[in-house]
């Protein structure tokens, strides 16, 4: 059996820090959820607002086009399946 990958690192998914991703958010009437490290997900919402989200940014392919987010995969490509220390959220970066 293959092992499930987180679709924006690429790192198998392990067993803990997994959260769901909606690629079109809640807010916007998205349904489809995907698995997706913690820190992955929170990184998306650090750096991209819902809107962001919905406008421009509702692939993994364009997510991982993000110039920042290019930087965070990189940065993470290199730490275990269960790594997560807290990334700051997209309140927090838009003040």
């Amino acid at each position: 059996m293959e092992e499930k990958c987180c679709p924006l690192c690429g790192r198998p998914l392990g067993a803990v820090n997994i959260d769901r991703h909606h690629l079109i958010p809640k807010t916007f009437k998205g349904r489809e959820q995907f698995d997706i490290h913690k820190i992955c997900h929170r990184k998306i919402h650090s750096v991209l607002t819902e809107r962001e989200l919905l406008r421009a940014y509702h692939t993994w392919e364009t997510l991982r086009a993000h110039p920042e987010i290019q930087t965070f995969i990189s940065w993470v490509a290199r730490k275990p399946p269960g790594f997560y220390v807290r990334t700051e959220t997209s309140g927090s970066k838009r003040r």
